[in-house]
């Protein structure tokens, strides 16, 4: 694990306390009650859930989110203790909870029902970004950048490379500013729904061809089908190994943890991509983002030296 040269990933983005209902035959209709097999609560967002994985993989990592002191989010604090996670950036507010997601998921699909509560941007935001081991800023959701749209150029004014997952958002991933307002992101991570919304195409390779218009680089997540990359100007892809899945929460995130990591080694997309359908691979086989019932991350995997 590395320990003191400049190498920390900065994972910011709201804290969400998740309810994932797993196991239903099907998904809810009105004026209708269905039972599901399992409920796991855990904490979720991407933010936390990209930076767990990142330090599990022993990558340095900070959570840079604000958390709230109402009873639920009291109850579900001690899955915030993930081995390896800088937590010193998290703000503790009453105005920051309860942030909840209800998820339920029916074999592979999946729908979500959330709260946000407050602004996204702790005051710790300014020290995370000066912190000495900081080499890089992933910001979890595109709600975050809209609501401090200069915070691509704060990043970069200490150096830091820049990813993107925009995260659905029914109003914002149709802003006709979302390209105007990512400019200046080193490493954007859609899946292809987002990615259909933002550039008109279906098809993977036609939306991967848009992006790249806007992106440096662009890692395009297709779930079961694995995911394609273009970086300089090639096109790499790779499928997902076959395994059992239990919830599909968070392996967005996942992978974009094993691709961040890998990227910011160095290494080259095919590796990058190999590492990331491996997190995202292992996610899905455990309910709830961080996997399990205790909120912690199994299967941890860390990197020599």
């Amino acid at each position: 694990m590395r320990t003191t040269e400049k190498s920390a990933v900065l994972s910011l983005g709201r804290i969400y306390c998740d309810l994932v209902f797993t196991g239903l035959a099907d998904m809810p209709h009105l004026g209708r009650e269905i039972f599901a097999r399992d409920m796991v609560p855990t904490l979720g967002g991407g933010a936390l859930i990209t930076a767990a994985h990142c330090a599990m993989l022993g990558r340095p990592a900070a959570l840079v989110a604000r958390y709230g002191t109402d009873p639920l989010s009291m109850a579900l604090e001690a899955h915030l203790d993930q081995p390896g996670l800088h937590r010193e950036y998290v703000e503790r507010s009453a105005q920051a909870g309860p942030q909840v997601t209800v998820v339920m998921t029916a074999g592979e699909e999946r729908a979500f029902l959330s709260r946000r509560a407050g602004h996204a941007l702790p005051d710790s935001l300014d020290k995370a970004l000066a912190w000495a081991r900081a080499s890089h800023l992933h910001i979890a959701e595109y709600a975050t950048l809209h609501e401090r749209p200069n915070l691509v150029a704060l990043a970069r004014q200490h150096g830091l490379s820049i990813s993107l997952d925009p995260s659905w958002d029914d109003e914002l991933i149709h802003d006709p500013d979302f390209f105007q307002r990512t400019a200046g992101i080193d490493l954007f991570l859609p899946n292809l729904e987002e990615a259909a919304a933002l550039t008109g195409h279906q098809d993977p390779m036609g939306a991967l061809a848009a992006l790249a218009q806007h992106f440096p680089s662009v890692a395009l997540k297709l779930g079961a089908r694995g995911a394609i990359v273009t970086l300089d100007g090639a096109i790499y892809a790779q499928d997902a190994p076959t395994v059992p899945v239990i919830d599909t929460t968070g392996a967005g995130d996942a992978f974009n943890a094993g691709f961040i990591d890998a990227w910011l080694d160095g290494k080259t997309p095919n590796d990058a991509l190999a590492a990331a359908i491996e997190c995202g691979s292992r996610s899905v086989q455990h309910p709830g983002g961080l996997g399990g019932p205790t909120g912690r991350l199994l299967e941890p995997t860390r990197r020599a030296g």
